[in-house]
């Protein structure tokens, strides 16, 4: 990302980059599957009949033994009966509440879908049948504090065939590794927007790629069943470990909030305006020709897509399965790249099963074996969006776009009058043909006066992008309470239709054709954003970067 990084190299302090968060799925791959359930039932003597009492008593047996490491350390053990609230935040309650900084948090129960096995009758043949179905079963959700990963939680499926899912953030990883190291930082929720020892902090992050995750993996799936050893005696089975969800993070950290605010809104808009579906294909790994049009055998969807959040603005890409998303987290900006489809991308490898044959460009995988692959692809996403928002600079001095809308201009035509090829103004007297009647004016616009900036703040908001904005939605921004009577909502709408008629006299704004809706134009965009970014800039930044 040289390019992001040299264009506004005077705002930004760094660049780090490595995983956010991570999903492993640990599966029994030989008890996974309709005929695996019918070899351990052999193994263990149980016959198609006694299935239903044989899987309760695991279960019992399975629960028991999950949640004895909480009863003997007094852990709250909860159950959630609605999936409206965040587990994530109760954990965080709990720990506050009972200042755990270690160990386990709590347990949590909860019912949720899975993957699960049931003898049914088959009518045809009158014999009993197993099969594999998606179901509902209850789920245990440890929550910790790990010496290694920081704050986590793992779960697991209480019924057959006891599938685990691990859930971590390589950012809460980093910061136990920097408490470890003796690197101090500061910390906004899981970003850190600045770091003493910026290169060491990476190379720790960098760190994570090469553990030896089975290992890691395998000692959190016993905490969470210590009787797998006794359960499966007769059918020794272990956890194969593959990546469900990945997402890596570039984090920018500028050197303040308040420069990120001057450029994000430009950072958004580019984004949703100039990216198409051939851009997005570039950025997460399709090999496209300069110019290229989207391949006519591509079966797959792109979207794009903008979200307000209390947060923020974010803005996010897909394609297929897999996106690429850029938001804001206090002075970081955070570019971000998730893998749930990694058969999109490719690794140089082996055939599956043969680790001594013929390496080739294969699929990437789920397993954690391709973890690594994983990471290269994605931070060249990142990196590839990141250098395309290096083209948002505009090197046009403010002055030349301020000039024109400091000088009253001619109203622009209604609808009726560009059909009609008439003046804006009755046409002139019988008596004087030779005079033309002048079109009426418009004032000129003070950007930096208080009602004129707050106008343009309001059209160039993000949520206004694709949809574009209404007489109703400018007046909800510039009138944020109630009329008191409808006198004062006409009042109000009739003032918002004259500012309406004042931007697009101007350039700023254009009308969508059959609708009542207004877009900001591309020339709009540039100015607006000038605008208000000169508006907000101090003295000293303006004759420091003055050309």
């Amino acid at each position: 990302m040289h390019a992001f990084l040299s264009r506004f190299s005077q705002v930004v302090r760094g660049v780090l980059n490595g995983l956010d968060r991570i999903c492993f799925r640990g599966t029994l791959r030989n008890l996974a599957y309709a005929k695996g359930l019918q070899h351990y039932l052999w193994h263990s003597g149980v016959r198609y009949k006694d299935f239903a009492a044989h899987s309760q008593a695991v279960t019992a047996q399975l629960e028991e033994a999950s949640l004895r490491q909480a009863r003997e350390l007094g852990r709250e053990i909860r159950y959630l009966n609605t999936s409206q609230v965040r587990k994530e935040d109760v954990a965080r309650e709990i720990a506050a509440r009972d200042r755990i900084d270690s160990g386990l948090i709590c347990v949590l129960r909860s019912v949720d879908p899975c993957l699960s096995f049931e003898i049914r009758k088959n009518g045809a043949t009158k014999r009993l049948e197993i099969k594999y179905r998606e179901r509902k079963c209850l789920h245990l959700y440890h929550y910790q504090i790990h010496p290694i990963f920081g704050f986590m939680h793992a779960r697991i499926q209480t019924w057959f065939p006891f599938r685990i899912y691990v859930c971590l953030n390589g950012r809460e990883w980093l910061a136990r590794q920097m408490d470890q190291a003796g690197l101090r930082y500061r910390r906004h929720d899981n970003s850190f927007t600045w770091l003493k020892d910026l290169p060491q902090a990476q190379a720790l992050l960098d760190q994570q790629l090469q553990v030896h995750w089975p290992n890691l993996l395998d000692g959190l799936a016993h905490s969470l069943n210590p009787n797998h050893a006794d359960i499966f005696a007769h059918y020794p089975t272990r956890y194969y470990w593959s990546v469900e969800q990945s997402e890596w993070a570039s984090d920018v950290m500028f050197r303040s909030r308040e420069e990120l605010e001057a450029l994000y809104p430009r950072f958004v808009r580019h984004a949703l305006t100039t990216y198409g579906a051939v851009d997005v294909l570039r950025f997460l790994g399709r090999q496209l020709r300069s110019g290229a049009r989207v391949p006519r055998r591509f079966a797959g969807e792109v979207l794009s897509n903008l979200k307000c959040r209390e947060e923020g603005v974010r803005v996010k890409h897909w394609l297929n399965y897999n996106s690429v998303k850029l938001y804001d987290k206090g002075s970081v900006l955070r570019c971000e790249c998730t893998i749930q489809n990694p058969e999109d991308f490719r690794v140089y490898r082996p055939k599956e099963g043969d680790p001594e044959g013929a390496k080739d460009w294969r699929p990437l995988r789920l397993r954690v074996a391709d973890l690594y692959r994983r990471a290269e692809v994605s931070q060249a996403a990142t990196t590839r969006y990141l250098d395309a928002l290096a083209a948002v600079a505009d090197a046009t001095p403010v002055r030349q776009l301020a000039e024109p809308l400091c000088r009253p201009v001619p109203a622009p035509r209604t609808h009726r009058q560009h059909r009609a090829d008439l003046p804006a103004t009755p046409a002139p007297t019988p008596a004087d043909p030779t005079v033309p009647t002048p079109r009426r004016r418009v004032r000129a616009l003070n950007p930096l006066a208080a009602d004129d900036a707050a106008l343009l703040q309001a059209v160039s908001r993000p949520e206004f992008t694709i949809n574009g904005l209404r007489n109703r939605d400018l007046r909800a921004i510039l009138f944020p309470q109630e009329p008191a009577s409808p006198t004062d909502a006409r009042r109000q709408s009739g003032k918002v239709t004259r500012l309406l008629r004042l931007l697009r006299a101007h350039g700023l704004i254009q009308k969508v054709p059959k609708t009542h809706r207004y877009l900001v134009s591309p020339n709009g965009r540039t100015t607006i954003t000038a605008l208000l970014a000169a508006r907000n800039a101090n003295a000293d930044f303006l004759t420091t970067n003055a050309a």
